[in-house]
């Protein structure tokens, strides 16, 4: 066998230290195997999983508990909330994928669902925290119950946050595992093994979350008090945002076309249907005259 076969036979598929194609770092600069995505990467993500997750199943598992308590809604309409709401964080990602996939970008999209989750915690503490937005609880005693439960104020603060937790739901849900799958480059061998036990890891990192908040926050909320029991999961959303952001530096950003097909037909959808509305506006306006 000659030296240049056993050379050949020698040398590797994939060249690994030439930069990555169509991946820079946070700042713009081409990315290297060695110095960026991989498993380093995904750890931040994980962990920033599995506390969306705590966080997010640890309001929807006990919504309806709430709502028939303190809310002294019925059943039947808190039940109709509930699957509206449910319904409602399960359409928005695909809202937020587009949105993402033509104007943020998938890291950005994170961070500012990240954000929202905060803000829709942290008003959802408030609402069973402070006097002014607490529903007023009936007394037997009391000859008058015309002014028992929460008021149309306290339902629209109530409401206000619980769908701004959707519509974090709604950017965090498919952007999440997309950003995870950009840190494993699917042309190499070794890192495309690892993408896809990243995507069995992510699902473990699901299941974790929503077992912790339905052991816990479930009890803490039943036990302690629902101020607590919502007010944790914005604390833990924070730290969070704080894992997340100190993968910064770590992460791969994939450069996104600016006319990629997805991107544009979102953008057709969205300009079609703001069309509709002010072609139905202007129709009806003109009906009423």
């Amino acid at each position: 066998m000659s030296p240049h076969s056993m050379e050949s036979q020698h040398q590797p598929l994939l060249d690994r230290s030439g930069p990555l194609v169509e991946f820079v770092d946070y700042r713009g600069h081409p990315v290297h195997h060695s110095s960026s995505g991989g498993w380093t990467s995904g750890l931040f993500l994980l962990g920033l999983e599995v506390a969306s997750r705590v966080a997010y199943y640890g309001v929807s598992a006990n919504l309806i508990t709430y709502l028939t308590g303190p809310l002294m809604l019925s059943n039947a309409a808190a039940a109709a909330a509930t699957n509206a709401w449910s319904g409602c964080a399960s359409m928005l990602p695909l809202v937020g994928a587009s949105v993402a996939d033509s104007w943020l970008g998938r890291y950005r999209a994170i961070a500012l669902a990240t954000l929202l989750y905060i803000l829709g915690y942290g008003m959802l503490a408030l609402s069973a925290v402070l006097p002014p937005l607490q529903p007023s609880q009936c007394d037997s005693r009391s000859m008058n119950i015309s002014y028992c439960g929460a008021t149309s104020f306290q339902l629209a603060f109530f409401f206000i946050s619980l769908y701004l937790v959707a519509f974090a739901q709604g950017f965090e849900k498919p952007c999440g595992l997309a950003f995870g799958a950009d840190q494993f480059d699917q042309n190499d061998p070794k890192e495309c093994a690892s993408r896809s036990s990243f995507f069995n890891w992510w699902y473990f990192a699901m299941s974790i979350g929503a077992t912790i908040a339905v052991i816990v926050l479930s009890y803490i909320q039943d036990n302690i008090g629902w101020g607590l029991g919502f007010g944790t999961p914005s604390i833990i959303m924070i730290l969070a945002l704080i894992i997340f952001l100190l993968g910064t530096s770590t992460y791969r950003f994939y450069v996104m076309e600016k006319n990629s097909s997805f991107g544009q037909h979102a953008k057709y959808v969205f300009t079609s249907f703001f069309l509709y509305l002010l072609f139905h506006h202007h129709y009806h306006s003109r009906s009423s005259d």
